[in-house]
């Protein structure tokens, strides 16, 4: 499991912790301080980072964030884990998540800045004018939470908002204050760029570097519900996503498999579904995001456990429904990989929805147990599910 606290951070556990809501994405904020209104014409003295540490540890606690970031110095101070909510968002009644708590983490970050600040006796116009101290560190520890290197809806370069419910619930990755549904902030109105390694900023001079034309593919691991992605990860999930991938026309790198070690094949064959999705740069990068991998599978793949009563309750549900609807869309995939593997169903159906076609493959692994008539109807039953798990992997709870 990643770190809960940063490397190197002050902490001061403010207590109060709870949980996030982990059906969506993981996501970090980008917020300033903005402590004082200040212009060109009449800069202001910059307001101290132990100033702001001490407001969000006392009067203003009830609006902290995870990190207290000093981009002149590179302090950090963090008021909550990582797999706490935080406090620095807006959440009306009216708005359709609890933004504080919207993904897998929402770690927010506070850069004690404001527009104009001097700071020994030099102006600041902005975040990224200053040394940014501390940055790669941060950046990367988030890194470790599976929070992809991404802006849904562009990296600020200035005060203007963008808001995006559907994008809000659908993508992880960053998120300016002034992207958030349902708030009025309008910060940080810039950020740094993403480093190129964890620990390893950009450098000043290649601020916009021209790729090598033919670029190692990326070699490191994004975690999405729980499960690995990218070179050198490992499981079901992976062969799931390379068969998807050819499937789906984009298997072209493979010279054998897929299988379920992620090779530079897989990425490469990720990279080619992400730029027909319209990504570029490092967006497409091949290793995956949470809404490309929604959108190849159709449900996000999760640790190999299955609750019979979730699978129960979709085999009832599902095929009388939409077509493609999922009830327990993550467990029904792993039963339906399971049969796929066991030969009873096309590799093509494993999709998350428990249709007829995955009713008429349960029930031939019902007869292969030995149940006959009735009790071959491709509803799962405690024996036949547990058999199944057994023979393929996964674990199954009543």
């Amino acid at each position: 499991m990643p770190e809960l606290w940063l490397p190197g951070a002050e902490i001061h556990d403010l207590g109060d912790h709870a949980p996030t809501d982990h059906q969506y994405p993981p996501k970090a904020i980008a917020h300033i301080t903005w402590d004082r209104n200040a212009t060109a014409a009449a800069p202001q003295d910059w307001c101290s980072y132990e100033d702001l540490v001490g407001y969000f540890t006392g009067p203003g606690a009830g609006d902290a964030p995870h990190l207290v970031w000093d981009p002149f110095t590179g302090r950090a101070t963090q008021l909550f884990p990582a797999d706490s909510r935080s406090k620095s968002l807006l959440s009306p009644t009216q708005s359709p998540t609890r933004t504080n708590r919207a993904g897998l983490v929402v770690i927010q970050i506070e850069a004690v800045f404001f527009p104009y600040c001097r700071h020994q006796g030099t102006v600041y116009p902005r975040l990224v004018d200053t040394p940014c101290a501390g940055w790669d560190r941060i950046h990367a520890w988030i890194s470790t939470w599976g929070v992809p290197d991404l802006w849904p809806m562009g990296r600020p370069t200035d005060f203007s908002e963008h808001r995006d419910e559907r994008v809000w619930e659908t993508v992880g990755g960053w998120y300016a204050h002034a992207h958030v549904p349902f708030n009025d902030h309008v910060d940080p109105g810039s950020w740094p760029a993403f480093t190129v390694g964890p620990g390893s900023p950009t450098p000043p001079s290649q601020q916009h570097p021209v790729p090598p034309a033919d670029p190692t593919p990326a070699r490191y691991q994004a975690t999405i519900n729980g499960l690995a992605y990218g070179y050198g990860a490992h499981g079901y999930q992976v062969t799931a996503v390379g068969r998807a991938l050819v499937t789906a026309g984009f298997g072209s790198h493979y010279h054998s498999g897929p299988g379920p070690d992620w090779t530079d094949a897989d990425t490469e064959n990720y990279a080619d579904y992400q730029a027909s999705l319209g990504y570029s740069g490092q967006a497409a990068d091949g290793v995956p995001g949470e809404g490309s991998l929604r959108r190849l599978l159709g449900y996000l793949p999760g640790p190999r456990t299955v609750s019979l009563a979730h699978v129960v309750a979709a085999a009832h549900s599902d095929p009388g429904a939409d077509q493609g609807h999922r009830t327990y869309g993550a467990e029904v995939a792993i039963v339906e990989q399971a049969l796929a593997d066991e030969g009873l169903l096309e590799q093509r159906w494993v999709d998350g929805s428990y249709g007829t076609l995955t009713v008429t493959a349960y029930a031939g692994w019902q007869r292969r147990c030995g149940y006959t008539a009735g009790a071959a109807d491709g509803i799962p039953g405690s024996d036949s599910l547990h058999r199944l798990g057994a023979a393929q992997g996964f674990a199954v709870t009543d």
